[in-house]
């Protein structure tokens, strides 16, 4: 099931907050920039995100599903198995994900490269 549609009031920043509203959180961004590598276990995404709690990031990606940006496909076998993918949905933030990990890079650079504060 779908989150239900938030309605927006339509002010020149309505396409960004409706953006944001969909991938805010500390990890959802993350969550998605790795899957756009493909499909990923939840302990692999959790080694990949080391700093992520366990409880967090279930709570993100079950958001994630939630809004249809994600799906969730269990198999039903011993131990238990549960992939993470994106679904088309999610795939069409890819050069979003993209332009904010190259504008973190720059960002990141040009931090390590200021003169440190008196």
């Amino acid at each position: 099931m779908l989150k239900t549609k938030k309605r927006y009031d339509c002010a020149p920043g309505c396409p960004v907050e409706a953006t944001l509203d969909l991938i805010e959180g500390k990890w959802k961004g993350v969550i998605i920039h790795h899957l756009l590598g493909g499909t990923l276990r939840f302990n692999e995404i959790r080694r990949r995100i080391p700093k992520a709690t366990q409880r967090m990031l279930t709570r993100q990606l079950r958001e994630l599903e939630e809004c249809g940006l994600v799906v969730r496909t269990i198999y039903a076998q011993v131990p238990p198995r549960v992939d993470y993918a994106l679904s088309e949905e999610g795939r069409s933030l890819e050069e979003l994900i993209r332009a904010m990990h190259a504008w973190g890079l720059g960002r990141m650079a040009r931090a390590s490269s200021e003169p440190a504060a008196a």
